[in-house]
C-alpha cells in the first residue's frame, strides 16, 4: 500500500514538471464542461492508456515501443483534427455531424433522450486515451524505480498497478488544474462575450501542442528544463518509504549462520562449466558474485575475485559469477562470453537474465558477494567494493572449517590496470544515467555547465535506458569531478562509430583513458564500458565526446 501511495504522489507532482506542458492544451480544451461527463472520462482514459503503454514498454520490449510510436502518430492525427475543429467551427460541425447522428441513434437504443450525454462521455474518453498515448512524462526517481522494477522482475500485476497509481496521480493533478482553468475560462468568457474566440484560442494551443510533440520537443527541450524539478521531493518520498537507489554499504560485519542459502535455479545459461546446484556443491565453500560486465564497481572487484579463485580453487573454493544484466545488451550471451574472455575470468559464469537467482537472494546491488559454507549455509554478505582483506579472511576461515589444510598465504591486494584498477578514493561525480528512466542533471545547453551536469548536442533520442544519436554528428558534454571518466557505449547498427574526446577543450594527451589515443580518438566496436579519461590525480574538468558517425548509443557515466 505504501508503494502505491508513493507512486500516486509521484504522479501528482508531475503537474510541476515542464514535461507536462505539451498535453495541457488538450486538457484545458475541455475546460468549462461538466466534470462527470467530460473531465472525469478524459482523466480515466489518459490514466488507463498511459498505464497500459508503459507496462507494455517496460515488459514487452522493443516491439511495444514501436507499437507506441505508431500509436503516437495516430493520436497526433486525431488531436490535430480536434484542434482544427476548435479553430474552425464550420469544419468541426461538418466532421461532428455524422458522429452526432450515430451517437443519437445509439443513445435512443441505450438511453432514450440522452444522446448529448453519451457523446460527451465517449468523446472525452477517446480524447483521454489519445492524450495518454502522447504523454511522455519526465521519468523522475519514482517512475524510474517503477520501470526499473518492471524490467528486473518481469511481468506482474503489481507493476501495472503502480503505473496506474502514478498515472491516476497525474490525472488528479491535471483535473484540479482543469477545474481552476475552467473558472479562468468562465471569467474570460465574461469579458470576451464570445465563446468562439476562446475555443479558437484553445484550438490553436492544441495545434501548438501537436507540433511540439511531433517535433520531439516534449521529450527533448522540455526534458532539459529543470526550473520546476521535483527530483528532490520524489527522492524524499522514496527515502521515507525505504526505497530508491543508494550507495551500498556492507550488508553486515556479522560472520554467522544466516540459514540455508537459496538454491541456484532458473539460470538462463552457464558459461565455462557444467550447470550446478548448491546441493551438488555440498562440501565446497561457494562464493556467489552478482555482477554485470559494464558495471565499473564490478570490474574493480574482479581482480580480487579472480585471484581468490586462482589461489583457493584447489583447496575447496568454488566461485560462481552470477551475471545479472543492467542494460538490455548485457542479456546477449555472446556479449557476456566476449567480456568474460577479455576480462580473464575462467571460473563458472551463470547468466541470470530473468533475475531468478537475484530475487531468490533478495539482492539489490552490483556487485554483491554471498559466502556459503560447506554445509550450504549462508555465512556472510558483502555489497560493493572494498574490505577485500576481510572477504579473503572469511574465505580462508570457511575453508579451514571444511577441513582444508596448508592454505597458501593471503593474496593481499592484486595489482590491476585499466578499468579494473582501484578507485582513487577521492570525491567523484555520481553515476549518471543518460536514459529517461533514471537520468538527472541534464542541462539545456553545453555552455557553462554546472558541476555534475551534462548536455546533448545534435539530434538525440532519449529512450528509457540510453540516449541514441539518430542522425548526423552529435556530442555529449559533462563537467565532472574525479580521476577516471567511463561511459557505457554501443553502436545501434553494429558498425564501428568513430568518436573524439576533448578535456577542457583540448586533446587529453597523457590523461587519455585506455580506450583513447592521446589525441582523443576512439571507436565504438562493442557494447561495453569505455574508459575515456584517467587524470594523473583527481580533479575537475569538462569532458566533451563528439561522435563522428550516427548510431551511437550512450547509457551511463561512471567515475573513479
Amino acid at each position: 500500500m505504501t508503494l502505491i501511495l508513493i507512486a500516486f504522489v509521484g504522479g501528482v507532482l508531475t503537474i510541476l514538471s515542464p514535461c507536462i506542458l505539451p498535453v495541457l492544451p488538450f486538457v484545458f480544451a475541455r475546460a468549462g464542461r461538466p466534470f462527470l461527463t467530460s473531465t472525469l472520462p478524459m482523466m480515466v482514459g489518459l490514466a488507463l492508456m498511459f498505464a497500459g503503454v508503459a507496462t507494455l514498454a517496460a515488459i514487452g520490449g522493443a516491439w511495444a515501443v514501436q507499437a507506441n510510436q505508431w500509436g503516437r502518430w495516430i493520436a497526433l492525427i486525431l488531436l490535430a483534427a480536434f484542434g482544427l475543429m476548435m479553430l474552425f467551427p464550420a469544419f468541426g460541425d461538418r466532421v461532428m455531424t455524422p458522429l452526432q447522428e450515430l451517437g443519437a441513434r445509439l443513445s435512443e437504443r441505450v438511453r432514450p433522450g440522452g444522446a448529448e450525454g453519451l457523446n460527451e462521455v465517449g468523446g472525452s474518453l477517446i480524447l483521454g486515451l489519445a492524450t495518454g498515448l502522447l504523454w511522455a512524462p519526465c521519468a523522475g526517481p519514482i517512475l524510474g524505480l517503477i520501470l526499473t522494477g518492471a524490467a528486473l522482475n518481469g511481468a506482474s500485476a503489481s507493476t501495472s498497478l503502480l503505473l496506474l497509481a502514478y498515472a491516476l496521480g497525474a490525472a488528479t493533478s491535471m483535473a484540479l488544474a482543469l477545474l481552476v482553468g475552467g473558472r479562468v475560462l468562465k471569467a474570460m468568457k465574461g469579458y470576451l462575450k464570445h465563446e468562439r474566440i476562446v475555443r479558437r484560442a484553445l484550438g490553436a494551443l492544441v495545434l501548438v501542442g501537436v507540433a511540439a510533440i511531433a517535433l520531439g520537443l516534449d521529450r527533448g527541450v522540455l526534458a532539459r528544463v529543470s526550473a520546476a524539478s521535483t527530483e528532490r521531493i520524489e527522492q524524499g518520498l522514496l527515502g521515507a518509504g525505504g526505497m530508491g537507489h543508494t550507495e551500498p554499504e556492507a550488508a553486515s560485519d556479522d560472520f554467522r549462520d544466516f540459514g540455508p542459502a537459496p538454491e541456484i535455479t532458473g539460470v538462463s545459461e552457464w558459461l565455462q562449466g557444467e550447470p550446478t546446484t548448491l546441493a551438488e556443491l555440498r562440501g565446497k565453500v561457494v562464493l556467489i558474485d552478482f555482477w554485470t560486465y559494464s558495471c565499473i564497481n564490478c570490474l574493480r572487484t574482479l581482480p580480487h575475485v579472480i585471484e581468490w579463485d586462482r589461489r583457493y580453487r584447489d583447496h575447496g573454493l568454488v566461485v560462481i559469477g552470477m551475471h545479472a544484466p543492467e542494460f538490455a545488451f548485457e542479456r546477449d550471451p555472446a556479449n557476456v562470453r566476449r567480456a568474460v574472455d577479455d576480462l580473464g575470468v575462467d571460473y563458472r559464469v551463470a547468466l541470470d537474465n530473468e533475475f531468478n537467482v537475484w530475487r531468490a537472494y533478495q539482492n539489490r546491488f552490483w556487485p554483491a558477494h554471498y559466502f556459503i559454507d560447506a554445509e550450504g549455509r549462508l555465512r556472510h554478505v558483502r555489497f560493493g567494493e572494498g574490505e577485500y582483506d576481510r572477504s579473503e579472511a572469511i574465505i580462508r576461515t570457511l575453508l579451514m572449517e571444511a577441513g582444508a589444510e596448508n592454505l597458501p598465504p593471503p593474496a593481499g591486494g592484486p595489482e590491476a590496470e585499466g578499468v579494473m584498477a582501484a578507485a582513487s578514493g577521492a570525491a567523484v561525480s555520481p553515476e549518471t544515467y543518460l536514459g529517461t528512466e533514471r537520468g538527472v542533471n541534464l542541462a539545456a545547453s553545453s555552455q557553462a555547465l554546472a558541476r555534475d551536469h551534462w548536455a546533448l548536442d545534435g539530434n538525440w533520442t532519449r529512450e528509457q535506458q540510453r540516449a541514441v544519436l539518430s542522425e548526423g554528428t552529435g556530442a555529449i558534454s559533462y563537467r565532472f569531478t574525479g580521476r577516471d571518466v567511463h561511459l557505457v557505449l554501443a553502436s545501434t547498427s553494429g558498425r564501428p562509430v568513430q568518436f573524439r574526446v576533448t578535456l577542457n577543450g583540448q586533446p587529453p594527451g597523457e590523461a587519455a583513458g585506455d580506450d583513447l589515443s592521446p589525441s582523443g580518438e576512439g571507436v565504438i566496436e562493442g557494447q561495453r564500458l569505455y574508459q575515456l579519461i584517467r587524470l594523473p590525480r583527481p580533479g575537475e574538468g569538462t569532458l566533451r565526446i563528439e561522435f563522428l558517425d550516427p548510431g551511437a548509443a550512450a547509457y551511463a557515466f561512471t567515475f573513479g
